[in-house]
């Protein structure tokens, strides 16, 4: 029986959730991702981390955790059907890494305060690029506004947001630069791939 790599990743996204709730912080001081340079004198990045953080989120607002879900199943299940879990975990992993990395060294050149960062979106925000690309003309309806729109042009239209948000610091709290790190993940392993076949 084929394990659905999407379902896994989500489960296990609840699971930590959960667990989250019940550690009273323990499980985010060790597992999110904080920032290289130190907290009140103090060191708290660990390089398990660029990954670990990308199963924690907050647990004052559920809709975070659940965006993040919605987004996994919406662009993970159709590229898991058409690609298997294999290559959807790859792009998955790649895309929470090159986040990881983004958030890590691009926020700072923009004075931006260090803090910590949790969620799944800079995976979710790879696969996004990854269904643009194997299906641009598929209609995506987003949330705001709930106007359908072909793939390609839903995720143009994001990266873009997303970077002017980034540069210009609004809608603090968010790691824009995250998920546009998510999208030079998927695009590094998608180029990775085409030279392969080439």
């Amino acid at each position: 029986m084929k394990i659905s790599a999407v379902k896994a990743l989500i489960t296990a996204n609840v699971v930590v959730y959960l667990l989250q709730g019940l550690s009273k912080g323990a499980i985010d001081a060790a597992f999110a991702l904080w920032p290289l340079q130190p907290i009140d004198g103090v060191h708290y990045f660990h390089v398990w981390q660029i990954v670990t953080y990308a199963f924690l989120h907050s647990t004052d607002h559920i809709t975070h955790l659940l965006f993040n879900m919605l987004g996994l199943w919406m662009f993970g299940a159709e590229i898991e059907r058409f690609m298997g879990p294999r290559r959807l975990l790859t792009v998955y992993f790649a895309s929470v890494v090159t986040a990881a990395l983004s958030q890590l060294f691009v926020p700072v050149l923009f004075g931006a305060p260090a803090e910590p960062t949790i969620g799944a979106s800079g995976g979710v925000f790879g696969l996004l690029l990854l269904y643009a690309y194997l299906f641009p003309r598929r209609k995506v309806i987003p949330l705001i506004p709930p106007i359908p729109m072909p793939a390609w042009l839903f995720a143009t239209l994001y990266a873009g947001l997303e970077l002017v948000l980034g540069v210009t610091g609004t809608e603090a709290g968010v790691a824009h630069f995250a998920h546009l790190g998510g999208m030079i993940g998927c695009a590094l392993v998608i180029w990775a791939w085409r030279v392969r076949a080439a």
